[in-house]
């Protein structure tokens, strides 16, 4: 006959080795579920370089233990006009359960009005989340040079859309990135493949937080 003591250690051991597997497979569950639809234009489709140097690739290396899914529907050239008649399709075809938006730039350089760019981007959030899919929005930038009300008024659009919508807002991967030369392509406009890998850090670490819920 067991000692009190022994009983109580042999129930507690008994209820960890039920217990560690329903963990395991819980966390299975959750990384196998988690799929992240990239809806950008050029600073995510990776133009002037390699598809597999650029950033979103260079992410899904990063999360290839954790079995996390990247989808890129990166377009170079992308509107916010483009992305809206295509995320139906895109939705019904790859079921994200998280979709992240870096659109907007190219409706900026073209000098697109910024409200329309706006309702584009809300029509997106909207369509998504009525599948119940975690929208991520990326604050956008565009150079000074389109003057000073127009890049304010862009710029603040994101914060509002956001705010509107009450989705996450991370900021512009660029912000830091475009004031360096040496990591930017000749046009001035695109990362160049030795700024990639910095991208994808700093991105890996924006999604993991969204992704615990932080």
């Amino acid at each position: 006959m067991l000692p009190v003591n022994a009983k109580s250690w042999l129930t507690k051991l008994k209820f960890l080795l039920v217990l560690i597997p329903l963990l395991c497979v819980s966390d299975q569950l959750w990384a196998k579920d988690t799929k992240l639809l990239i809806l950008g234009d050029s600073l995510s489709a990776g133009y002037g370089i390699s598809l597999a140097d650029g950033w979103v690739s260079l992410l899904q290396d990063m999360w290839r233990d954790d079995s996390i899914e990247v989808v890129n529907a990166a377009i170079s050239g992308e509107t916010t006009d483009g992305a809206l008649a295509r995320l139906p399709r895109l939705l019904e075809q790859h079921a994200p359960s998280h979709l992240y938006i870096e659109l907007g730039g190219n409706d900026g350089l073209q000098g697109h009005p910024v409200a329309k760019m706006q309702s584009n981007l809300i029509a997106m959030i909207e369509l998504a989340k009525q599948q119940n899919i975690q929208v991520i929005l990326q604050a956008m930038q565009i150079p000074p040079n389109y003057g000073r009300r127009y890049t304010d008024m862009f710029a603040q659009s994101f914060i509002d859309i956001a705010a509107e919508t009450n989705i996450r807002l991370i900021p512009f991967f660029l912000a830091d990135i475009a004031t360096k030369p040496e990591l930017m392509q000749r046009d001035g406009i695109h990362p160049n493949a030795a700024a990639q890998q910095s991208i994808a850090q700093a991105m890996y670490a924006q999604f993991n937080r969204i992704l615990a819920g932080e």
